[in-house]
């Protein structure tokens, strides 16, 4: 029999201590809470019921003796069934708690998980009165014992941080160097032969899409489908027991740490991409699994004409009410448990628009960002927003407070229009590839700030934005008509897969074009995993629902891939090298104290310095960027600086060009340029004060003191 004591409101979740366990749960609205205990996570019937009685600032709490690690557990509350007034109670429904850190199993679909009865004229407004206990995961109670061994993070500075976008499944899954029961897993990311490979590369952060526990929709499930993205969140806390290799419920935790501790002691850092905008309840018509049943008017923003329905900023449904002190206390606690206890080193905040908004509008005063900025432990890790959402002033890039990197959509839109329309926009490229200081600069924000990329999970990968020139998702099931059409992308002649060796030629030189681009750029450059060896997903630029080889990893590489990937390689090398190319502040073009040199010069391919009326001529189409060390000693700058000055070559005409390299440079070497043949020539000595360079193709010079 176990003992019930009243126990503690002050911690949510399960709370294992030395004698048992305590359980909190909030509702503000509910008017009675049970808590259940389950023998195995297909059960319907629990082994035992327990009434939380005690309720203190509307969190419903009890010890109880006897309970630990490993238990299966789930709510149900009671409380009014009115949609119409925002509540959805309904005792029937076996729920989720929002704090757990385990999650047994995936949802297992079926009517009954959905509060009214499915397929109902009166649709949500009637009521189930079915148990759906057995198709509904069970929480896990768990301890934080993990012996760490002393393994400490990274902690890479902004300006050192090459960040590498990866699925924990996608990476490894068709790896058939590893073990078969760890490809796909957290396990089989921090495998050695996968670290290796992360750190050969250069990589410093791996930014790993949603691992929170989520839900595969019924919608995709009928088409065969999946949420293979993974942004359709259910708990907060709960690593994906997917990406496992046991399926013994909580093992998945240990599984997770391991993967962080391996990584760490391998130099390379872990930032999430996570989910607080929605969760994966879908809208009105959607299951009740946890926040809906627990307390739907407390945790979601809902219409404030018909609280009936949600307003839905994110385009999933609904949208969690980040202004509510318990559901912003819920995100702060998963971070707070992410870093803590699960010792990961940054989050990637996925429409992180939508959660300023106070009220109605997206607010740089709000209290999320408010609570973030004074926390002592969040304010510490690296902060990335994707800073846009779908509703009303959304679009928030260069928007967001001190603290905050944000994915940087301008530069990756410039970028693309630069190189795909020869030139064109030089003025936007050139502000961009400097760390874009029109929107960071004047609020004191950094460089680092823009976290460059130019193709992302969302999207084209780097292959098919220059092998396609249209979007092609028939495989999604929605007729072609998900996903973006403004991809800014081109085929070189022909749509897809080809074997003329004049366009596979045309494509590999636009690719190394813009990774020169991207890693030459002032900013924090992301990489999209599988970009360094030509990853296709065969046109599908909204590859969510695809957990197949659209997705996948091919690891089958011929030499052009490993010829790629070893000039990614070696660009990274040269980002790490030269700290011109990574600079903490912004460039001042202005000739720096007690030198004669600017720190930028912007040059045209005659070598001339670029004049207010070639920037907006247009008749200008290469540019020269001439980099100098000066006054970076004298920014406070601090770390280890190169004398090298260097200069970027862009001809991104269809011709070739002519640059003149700088007068006073004595000696030049040509450390790498975007020609696929030159693999092995570099560096190479330039015995005059001009090079030519080939039409679409890029370069990086390099004064030599030999």
């Amino acid at each position: 029999m176990l003992k019930i004591k009243s126990g503690s409101a002050n911690i949510q979740g399960a709370t294992v201590e030395e004698s048992g366990t305590n359980f909190a749960l909030f509702s503000e609205n509910g008017t009675a809470v049970d808590l259940e205990i389950y023998s195995h996570r297909d059960d319907g019937d629990p082994k035992e019921i327990i009434k939380l009685k005690e309720r203190d600032g509307f969190v419903w709490h009890a010890f109880v003796s006897g309970i630990g690690p490993g238990t299966l557990y789930g709510y149900r509350v009671d409380g009014p069934y009115k949609p119409q007034e925002g509540h959805r109670f309904n005792r029937n429904k076996l729920l989720i708690d929002p704090y757990a850190k385990g999650i047994s199993n995936p949802v297992h679909w079926n009517n009954d998980i959905f509060a009214y009865n499915f397929g109902d004229p009166d649709a949500d407004l009637s009521f189930n009165a079915n148990d759906d206990a057995k198709y509904v995961p069970k929480s896990v109670v768990m301890n934080d014992n993990f012996d760490w061994k002393g393994v400490r993070n990274p902690g890479f500075p902004w300006n050192k941080t090459v960040i590498y976008e990866t699925h924990v499944k996608g990476f490894t899954v068709a790896r058939e160097d590893i073990g078969e029961n760890i490809r796909g897993t957290y396990l089989g990311l921090s495998s050695p032969k996968m670290v290796q490979y992360l750190k050969d590369l250069g990589i410093t952060a791996v930014e790993l899409m949603p691992v929170h526990h989520k839900i595969d929709s019924d919608y995709l499930i009928n088409k065969g489908l999946s949420n293979y993205w993974g942004y359709n969140t259910i708990g907060y806390l709960a690593p994906d027991i997917r990406y496992a290799s046991s399926d013994v419920p909580g093992e998945q935790i240990n599984e997770f740490k391991n993967m962080v501790k391996t990584l760490h002691e391998n130099s390379i850092e872990v930032i999430l991409d996570v989910v607080y905008n929605h969760t994966g309840e879908g809208n009105h018509l959607g299951p009740t699994l946890s926040f809906k049943g627990i307390d739907n008017a407390i945790y979601y923003r809902l219409d404030p004409n018909n609280p009936r329905y949600y307003y839905d900023v994110t385009g999933t449904g609904n949208s969690l009410d980040a202004g509510h002190p318990q559901v912003l206390k819920l995100i702060m606690d998963s971070l707070r448990y992410w870093v803590t206890e699960m010792h990961v080193d940054g989050f990637r905040f996925d429409l992180a628009a939508a959660l300023a908004r106070q009220l109605y509008d997206v607010d740089r005063l709000s209290a999320f960002f408010d609570i973030i900025y004074q926390d002592p432990v969040i304010s510490r890790v690296k902060l990335i927003a994707e800073p846009w959402d779908i509703g009303p002033g959304g679009y928030q890039v260069g928007g967001f407070p001190t603290l905050w990197a944000e994915w940087n959509g301008k530069y990756r839109d410039s970028i693309r229009k630069f190189w795909k329309e020869r030139g064109n926009m030089i003025g936007e490229f050139a502000t961009r590839i400097s760390g874009s200081p029109d929107l960071y600069e004047s609020n004191g924000r950094k460089p680092h700030s823009s976290i460059n990329y130019i193709t992302s999970h969302d999207g084209f990968t780097m292959y098919d934005l220059v092998s396609y020139s249209s979007k092609h998702n028939e495989a999604n099931g929605e007729d072609n008509k998900d996903g973006t059409d403004d991809n800014i992308s081109e085929n070189f002649g022909v749509e897809g897969d080809t074997e003329d060796p004049n366009i596979l030629r045309m494509r590999e030189k636009r690719i190394r074009s813009l990774f020169i681009t991207l890693l030459t750029s002032q900013g924090s450059p992301m990489i999209l995993g599988g970009d360094e060896i030509m990853r296709t997903q065969k046109g599908n630029n909204n590859a969510y629902c695809q957990d197949n080889e659209i997705s996948w990893y091919n690891w089958k590489l011929d030499q052009n891939k490993i010829d790629l990937y070893n000039f990614v390689k070696n660009l990274i090398e040269i980002k790490m090298k030269f700290h011109v190319l990574r600079r903490k502040n912004f460039f001042q073009g202005e000739v720096m104290p007690g030198t004669d040199t600017k720190d930028v010069t912007w040059v045209k391919n005659d070598g001339v310095e670029m004049g207010m009326d070639d920037w907006n001529s247009g008749k200008v189409r290469g540019l020269g960027v001439v980099l100098s060390s000066a006054g970076i000693e004298e920014a406070g700058n601090g770390d280890d600086i190169s004398n090298n000055n260097l200069m970027l070559l862009f001809n991104p005409t269809d011709t070739d060009m002519e640059f003149t390299i700088p007068e006073k440079w004595e000696k030049t070497d040509m450390i790498i340029d975007s020609i696929p043949e030159h693999k092995g020539i570099f560096p190479l000595r330039i015995n005059s004060h001009k090079v030519k360079m080939e039409g679409g193709s890029a370069a990086i010079l390099m004064e030599s003191s030999d």
